[in-house]
Formats: C-alpha cells, structure tokens, sequence
C-alpha cells in the first residue's frame, strides 16, 4: 500500500509539473496569431519557447509511462475510453511539433501563415481536452464490473466537462502571456502584459463558476481540504491580476504556477484512493488497490524514479537557465 500511494503522489507530480511547465508554452502558442501582428514578432514569440518545448513534453511521456507501469488497469480503462480525446490531443501535439521545426524552412509567407495556425491550434486543441479529460475523472464516467468504460465519445463532453475545458485553457493562455511579457523587450513585452491583463479576469470567472458546478456535480466538495483548495485557487487568482497590474510580472509567473499546482492537487486529492470513478456504481472504480501492479514492481520503479527523475528536473533547470535571456526584436538574433 505504501508504493502505491507513492506512485499516485508521483504521478499527481508529474502532472503538476507538466501543467506548470507545458502550461506557458501552450500559452504562448495560443497567442501566436493574436500578438504576432508580422512575422518578426511571430518569430519572437516562438523563439521564446523554441529551446524548451520539446523538453516539456518529456514530462507527458513521463506521466504515460507511469501510469501504464504502476497502474495498469488504470492506463488500458482510460487509453480505451479516452480514445478519441487523446487521439486528438497526440495529433494536435504532433502538428505543434511539426510546426517549429518546419515554419522557417521557406520565406514564403503562406508557408508560414500555416504553420503559424498549426502552432496555435496546436497549443489550443490540448489544452481545452486536459481540461474535459481531468473533468470527467473528477464527475466520474461509467465504468461497468470490468473496469471497461461503456460510454460514447459525446459522453465525455457534458457541460462541466467543457466548462473544465475552458478553465485549462483560460490558465495556460494566462500563464503563457505572463511568460511572454518576462521573456520579451518593448512593444512586445507591453502587448503580453495587455494579454495577462485582460486575461485573469475570465480566468477566476471561469473557476469561480467551476468550483460552483462542483457542488452539484462531483463529491469532490464533501472534503474540507478540497474546498480550501478550491478558494485558495480564487485568492491566488486574485494576487495574479493585482500582481500584474502592479507590472511585478515575475510574482504574477509565481503565482500563476502555483495556480496550476494547486488545480492538480485539487484533483488529485479529490480522487483519492480512487483513479477513476465509476458514475454506474462507485464499487466498480478504479482505485490505487485494485489497479496498482505488484508491489515488487512498484518497489523496483521507486528506485529508477528516484535516479532519472532528478536528472530530469536538474536538466530542465539547466535549460531555462541557459536561455533565461529576454528575446528581442532582432531578426538577425532569432533562430526560429
């Protein structure tokens, strides 16, 4: 029982970081065509995110692997069910990818005009369905005595689902132009903090609405923990906008993250024991017993995740560090 709660703690980790991280870069692909007025400050945009996209999503490799290692009933229920969700999530990703690396082999402008909106709806597509995915596992979807998923694919997009949606999305685009504005110079750095102005707003409309919904729709608010985590969520959202319109935008990114911190922990501390819940009968949900692996298996993942997923982290902070200069509007500069 001890690894198993250990590995529903570590992937609720992996999934925080994941959020905090990938949370700005979806953001800033989403305000790609929105700020991006010419191609050289599209340029900038993404040469403010070019050296760490693909490091981010290490952390949703990561967050598969895990899941299908340690709880493996867990990985094949949601995989099944979640199919065609997630089949649009990797397609989105794949095009985002795709994108970065192809946008600047022709000066066309048509060329980059398509990438461009490869790259913004790239950024768009997952971060809604991250919201829809972990909106369902807190509502709960039917699940039947064999831990298949019986639902259809129109199942999972129900009005909390797609107002969860809109939450994911409402904080990665806040979190990615509060990056933006730290990560740019002049003109550009003012139109990101208009952005993040503009944007905090309906993002704490958008929770407070969820958090609302929640009474009606989870169990999730029957837990006094989950409730305090739900106002601290409003508080910090509150701190962000106040942060921002004092120009101290590196408190905002704090707070913005820690914002995305405390969604996941909101999550996952709801669900637990369970990982998914079954909305036909709550006997037949998924829990951390009944579908951990064996304990030896746990035991020996224990040991590898406390080796690589330090150097993991140790890289990621060597990476921001190297390219922790501001970008600037300088087309002879830019590598993107």
């Amino acid at each position: 029982m001890v690894f198993q709660n250990i590995w529903f703690s570590l992937i609720g980790f992996i999934l925080a970081t994941y959020f905090f991280l990938e949370g700005f870069d979806y953001g800033v692909g989403m305000l790609l065509p929105i700020l991006g007025r010419d191609d050289t400050r599209r340029r900038v945009i993404i040469n403010t995110i070019g050296p760490h996209w693909d490091g981010n999503e290490v952390w949703l490799i990561l967050l598969g692997g895990a899941m299908f290692a340690a709880f493996p009933d867990w990985y094949a229920t949601f995989f099944s069910g979640f199919y065609l969700p997630l089949f649009l999530l990797l397609l989105s990703l794949i095009l985002r990818g795709v994108s970065f690396e192809y946008r600047g082999k022709l000066e066309s402008r048509r060329w980059r005009t398509v990438f461009d909106w490869m790259i913004f709806t790239g950024s768009i597509v997952p971060s809604f369905l991250w919201g829809v995915v972990i909106s369902n596992f807190i509502r709960g979807v039917p699940i039947d005595a064999n831990m298949h998923y019986i639902g259809g694919f129109w199942n999972l997009f129900n009005g909390y689902a797609i107002l969860g949606g809109l939450v994911t999305l409402l904080f990665f685009a806040l979190h990615g132009a509060i990056f933006l504005n730290l990560k740019t110079e002049g003109a550009m750095s003012d139109l990101a903090h208009g952005a993040a102005l503009n944007l905090w707003l309906p993002a704490f409309i958008a929770f407070g609405g969820y958090t609302i919904l929640s009474f009606s729709s989870t169990d999730f608010m029957g837990n006094p923990a989950n409730l305090a985590l739900a106002l601290s969520i409003l508080f910090v959202l509150l701190f962000v906008g106040w942060f921002s319109r004092a120009r101290k935008m590196g408190f905002s990114f704090i707070l913005g993250g820690v914002v995305l911190l405390l969604f996941a922990t909101f999550v996952f501390l709801g669900l637990y024991p369970r990982l998914m819940i079954s909305s036909l009968n709550p006997a037949w949900s998924l829990t951390v017993t009944n579908s951990a692996s064996a304990p030896y298996t746990l035991q020996v993942m224990s040991g590898v995740a406390v080796i690589f997923i330090p150097l993991i982290l140790g890289y990621q902070v060597w990476a921001y560090w190297t390219f922790r200069r501001r970008v600037k509007e300088e087309p002879e500069s830019l590598e993107y």
